[in-house]
């Protein structure tokens, strides 16, 4: 019989999470049943929606997320021993389940794509959801045209690097918000943005102004509030808007979330287009974008950063950290 350690959400977050918010439980996984497998957990997923879920579901629940992990003991021919699978099953160390069975399009769970000699890890981030995130939201919403000018908000995120790197790619000038000097300097230097900028110190009206003397074509949002009302007010005619997040106000209390500015004048006169997404939407053809993401990894197009932690017990730490902004690129916990 296999025990398992997970995480349990027993509260209600009130601003940042609280180690409180959760507890460690153990369990005894049950004998497999003929389509199950046994998954021992190798890599763990923290994503900003781990906290936009909380206010929404009933309490207590299993910390869901996705996760790498390995075929320990199979009843099922398409996941043999040894298999890599990629699943929803989030903080927990070892797993039983049926990889056929699923209510949700985000919770099916899916052998890892041939990564050709890249790091597994990548399977939950640029070469996984977050991936298939900015590949399908950037490029399916914006449909951006070389010459364009783009601007993404979280540009030092899982996310927000990655569609930074793919307008590059497709011929776009890329300018990112970043909330630190380091951040920015790597967005720059590092990744090829044309400007970054960091909103926390910056004059964002000012600076965005003449970093965009031409106007802005496309818009990935993944942060709303004040900064996306201004960016939003410098759009040019027929621009158009992919709204990924809201990560300005993830940790605000109930009642009290950030205020912006309201944009609809600035949509009506310049008939831009604005459209939120939920990744889903095209899940059977997120096996094509992983095809092309892992070439333009291979081929030197596109950064896959990583910020790894290490340690089951440290899971909190790298979920809050990545929520402060600690993390330069896809935060991810080794196991």
């Amino acid at each position: 019989m296999v025990k398992a350690k997970k995480y349990v959400v027993t509260s209600r977050f009130k601003g940042m999470p609280k180690l409180e918010d959760f507890n460690v439980v153990e369990e005894e996984l049950p004998p497999l049943k003929d389509g199950e497998v046994l998954v021992k957990t190798e890599w763990i997923s923290v994503d900003p929606y781990l906290r936009t879920y909380n206010p929404h579901i009933s309490l207590p629940y299993d910390q869901f997320g996705n996760q790498i992990g390995e075929v320990l003991e199979s009843k099922n021919d398409n996941y043999p021993v040894g298999t890599k699978v990629v699943s929803h099953k989030g903080w927990r160390d070892y797993s039983v389940f049926n990889p056929n069975d699923s209510t949700d399009q985000l919770d099916r769970a899916y052998k890892l794509p041939d990564l050709q000699g890249l790091s597994e890890s990548l399977g939950i981030g640029a070469v996984g959801m977050p991936g298939a995130t900015a590949y399908f939201g950037f490029l399916e919403i914006c449909k951006p045209k070389a010459g364009e000018t783009v601007v993404v908000t979280g540009a030092a995120g899982a996310v927000g690097s990655i569609v930074g790197q793919i307008a590059k790619i497709k011929g776009c000038k890329v300018i990112g918000f970043a909330g630190s000097d380091d951040k920015v300097q790597w967005l720059e230097k590092d990744l090829g943005f044309d400007k970054a900028i960091n909103y926390k110190t910056a004059d964002v009206l000012k600076e965005l102004k003449q970093a965009a003397p031409k106007g802005i074509d496309c818009y990935f949002d993944n942060v709303g509030g004040e900064l996306s009302s201004i960016i939003i007010s410098l759009m040019n005619l027929y621009g158009r808007v992919s709204v990924c997040g809201m990560i300005s106000s993830y940790n605000s209390d109930s009642g009290q979330s950030p205020k912006g500015t309201l944009v609809q004048p600035s949509i009506v006169f310049n008939q831009l287009k604005i459209e939120g997404f939920v990744v889903a939407r095209w899940v059977s053809e997120w096996p094509d974008a992983f095809n092309e993401l892992v070439q333009w990894i291979k081929n030197g197009k596109l950064k896959a950063k990583e910020h790894v932690t290490e340690g089951f017990d440290r899971l909190f730490d790298a979920f809050v950290g990545m929520l402060a902004g600690d993390n330069f690129g896809k935060a991810v916990v080794k196991v």
